[in-house]
């Protein structure tokens, strides 16, 4: 009698940490300083949204000195330069390297559920079945390209977002759009400004700070001035982006100065009809708001200088606002995007998360996870590299290296454990 074939047991571990990138890397060296055994497992390569998922000529947003783990420099890269992604990407790989981290590239995680009648999870992946005690999602915030439905396919435009943009020659002939001026909008618009292109920027909401000021990067700032360590977002702020940009040697975004160059403002995109983008009329408020947020991180760090008695040089002609373009004084609130010429719409909008890969009731009803500093309602199940995660600095690389450590310790907490 023919029996059936039996399935392979599932391959056990202590922890499981999904994801390779920044907070994977960051997780297994914590990990592995306590001594506690674990796997991390990545669906393609180590760091592979640096490479993949970035256009041609994308740099770190910060100077190489902040952008990286506290225990290793950039090589060949000065402390005050822009890494550009590739050099980012190449940094994690030699930093899972150094630290002998674990990992198992190819594998993609499929389902996540807690076991039957036991502690710990019961992973699916494309590798097979993986049991753990303790699991950490460290898939990042980069996770489902955002692009909201205001512009109908039928209309035959060529429609990407950023995530999928590579550079100029990637577009066909004509203008383009690009919606959302935040770093990745601005940095976009400006490289396809450059190239000769008519660029169209759709300005929203911003947070504007200085990208150095009195001798110091805007990042060096946010930390002394504690707001890197901000525990939550200002209200109605947590989805404001940050127009900065470490793009061609870094400078300070200012939007008068986009327009001088030759991109034509406009305010948010709003809806679609008879062949017209309609626009908020909200251009002159988002670029004032952006000025005072500019400001106030001036006044700041002035006020800061004075108490602490530093000798850093003045810098008075930061705080001129100059006059608002005419793009924005008499804005466009109707764009008819065949008379533009526009071939092309980029979508810098952000992204959404996604965790449909995991079988738990641990999400609110926006699909983030219920957790504290990154520890979930579920026993054993933490999540890192999120936005917000534990101050305003989680996402960012060292904010992220910190949070880990934290798990760390929260989940050497639970030890000595039954077997998984």
């Amino acid at each position: 009698m023919a029996h059936g074939r039996a399935e392979p047991a599932p391959e056990t571990v202590e922890t499981l940490v999904i994801g390779a990138g920044q907070a994977g890397i960051a997780m297994s060296e914590h990990l592995s300083a306590r001594g506690l055994p674990h796997l991390v497992v990545e669906r393609a390569r180590i760091a592979e949204r640096w490479r993949s998922g970035r256009w041609d000529s994308m740099v770190a947003n910060g100077p190489a000195w902040h952008d990286r783990f506290p225990g290793m420099d950039y090589p060949d890269t000065a402390p005050e330069a822009f890494p550009g992604k590739e050099q980012v990407a190449d940094y994690f790989e030699a930093y899972a390297g150094r630290i002998a981290a674990p990992i198992r590239c190819g594998v993609e995680v499929t389902g996540l559920r807690q076991r039957a009648g036991g502690a710990g999870f019961r992973v699916e992946t494309s590798d097979g079945v993986i049991e753990a005690r303790n699991v950490v999602a460290a898939t990042g915030p980069f996770q489902r390209p955002v692009i909201p439905d205001v512009i109908p396919s039928e209309t035959g435009l060529m429609q990407i977002h950023s995530a999928a943009y590579r550079n100029p020659d990637q577009l066909p002939a004509g203008a383009v759009l690009v919606v959302g001026a935040g770093a990745s909008g601005v940095q976009i618009a400006e490289e396809l400004n450059r190239a000769g292109r008519r660029v169209y920027l759709s300005v929203g909401p911003h947070d504007r700070p200085p990208r150095r000021y009195r001798g110091r990067d805007f990042v060096w700032w946010l930390g002394v001035l504690g707001k890197w360590a901000a525990r939550a977002p200002d209200p109605g702020t947590e989805h404001v982006t940050i127009a900065v940009s470490g793009a061609n040697g870094g400078r300070t975004i200012d939007f008068r100065v986009l327009a001088r160059e030759g991109i034509t403002l406009l305010g948010r995109s709003q809806s679609y009809a008879g062949g017209c983008l309609h626009l908020a009329s909200d251009l002159a408020q988002n670029i004032a708001a952006g000025d005072a947020n500019y400001l106030s991180v001036l006044a700041e760090a002035d006020a800061y200088i004075r108490a602490e008695g530093l000798d850093l040089p003045e810098e008075p002609e930061a705080h001129r606002i100059g006059p608002m373009p005419g793009c924005v004084t008499d804005p466009v609130l109707s764009l008819d995007l065949q008379e533009a010429g526009i071939g092309a719409v980029i979508w810098a909008t952000g992204y959404a998360l996604d965790f449909g890969w995991m079988d738990l009731d641990i999400f609110d009803e926006k699909g983030r996870p219920r957790h504290d500093r990154g520890v979930s309602d579920v026993p054993g199940l933490y999540f890192l590299g999120l936005p917000w995660l534990a101050t305003r600095g989680s996402s960012f690389i060292w904010g992220c290296w910190q949070d880990a450590r934290h798990l760390a310790t929260e989940i050497a907490a639970r030890q000595p454990a039954e077997p998984a």
